[in-house]
């Protein structure tokens, strides 16, 4: 089977319109315990149920807990956590993935490849480009990013455009954005004052047309209303599960207070990675994106206009893709190996909101071959 590693990232709330990712959260606990993992957390926070869409049906997949700090990784040098940032991140991984083949070499010269999903649109990159230019033994061949956060200015376009295309916010506030707004670097307080009349009310913003998790007063907690397949409030259940003090023992892990997200006071980040995105293209990688398309955070609209940048044309058709006889999203190709992809009806975290369709996505990536379109769809 194919051999994966995977960056998984639920980051950041935003507190305005000007939504600006942030990394720290967890790769185990949200990632594989919530999303694609083999197991998923039960609401009793105790035991645990097969996930049957896991994408370790169709690969070794390799939970990597980063930058330290986050989850239940960590540093033995405190001022380590001062240094977090873009490049530390890229430079620590790599070293990890070089340790890692070293003591387990017998996954040397499997085909390798790198996901990620939200700010992971910059780690996976940076990744991507570190393990090319070491021109070490790692047979990496793709790389597949969900939601990605690509670029500072696109990204707050791509999310004023989705809200107002989607009738959360008003013509007379997207009118005052877009009048105050360049979405570049010249922007400044009067930009800043128009994306803040925006309520964001009690929304989840990962997916703006899926129930919350209400806090009750008693200290309970419980969906607004259900829907199949996904559990709103599955953060609690990991939260709990995973600060089990048996549950650590069995991980062989530190006892610590495990937290799904970390303020880990970034110092550098890339304003695009376009740049990057190129240079990979250029050295022949296998580039995917997706988008479930009903996130505000990271949204298709932000995506589409980084994919614009690239500057690539288009080499087969935007058009559907099937998943149970219905329509899971929409595809495109283009030149450099670029293949970007819609997940209908997911929200940010796309496995946690669509496991089978992930799936579906996810193994047409490792075949290198296009989602398929089904007769009749």
């Amino acid at each position: 089977m194919s051999k994966f590693s995977c960056n998984k990232h639920h980051e950041g709330c935003t507190k305005s319109l000007a939504v600006k990712q942030g990394p720290g959260c967890s790769s185990f606990g949200y990632g594989a315990m919530g999303e694609l993992g083999p197991f998923r957390v039960n609401s009793d926070n105790r035991t645990l149920s097969t996930n049957e869409h896991a994408w370790t049906n169709v690969a070794n997949v390799l939970f990597l807990e980063s930058p330290a700090g986050v989850g239940f990784s960590y540093s033995n040098t405190t001022s380590d956590y001062n240094k977090s940032g873009d490049q530390r991140t890229s430079e620590d991984a790599f070293l990890f993935l070089v340790s890692w083949f070293e003591r387990f070499p017998e996954y040397k010269g499997r085909s390798f490849y790198i996901s990620g999903e939200s700010y992971a649109g910059h780690y996976v990159p940076q990744l991507a480009a570190t393990i090319l230019s070491h021109n070490t033994s790692i047979n990496l061949q793709g790389i597949l990013v969900g939601n990605p956060y690509l670029d500072d200015n696109m990204n707050t376009k791509g999310v004023t455009d989705f809200l107002w295309g989607h009738a959360v916010i008003s013509d007379e506030v997207y009118a005052n954005i877009t009048k105050s707004c360049n979405f570049n670097l010249s922007d400044g307080s009067a930009c800043s004052d128009a994306m803040a009349a925006y309520d964001t009310a009690n929304t989840l913003l990962f997916d703006i047309y899926g129930p919350v998790c209400i806090d009750a007063p008693d200290g309970k907690y419980y969906p607004s209303h259900y829907v199949p397949g996904y559990d709103p409030c599955t953060g609690y259940y990991i939260d709990a599960y995973l600060n089990d003090p048996e549950v650590q023992k069995a991980l062989h892990v530190r006892t610590t207070k495990w937290a799904g997200c970390t303020d880990l006071h970034w110092k550098d980040s890339s304003a695009s990675i376009v740049p990057t995105l190129k240079w990979l293209m250029g050295h022949g990688l296998h580039v995917w994106l997706f988008s479930g398309d009903f996130d505000s955070v990271c949204p298709f609209t932000a995506t589409r206009y980084s994919i614009h940048d690239l500057g690539v044309a288009v080499t087969e058709p935007w058009r559907p893709w099937t998943a149970n006889e219905e329509v899971g999203g929409y595809v495109e190709a283009y030149t450099g190996g670029l293949v970007f992809a819609s997940v209908r009806g997911a929200g940010h975290q796309v496995p946690y909101f669509q496991p089978e369709k992930a799936l579906i996505l996810f193994s047409s990536f490792l075949k290198g071959t296009l989602p398929l379109c089904e007769k009749g769809q």
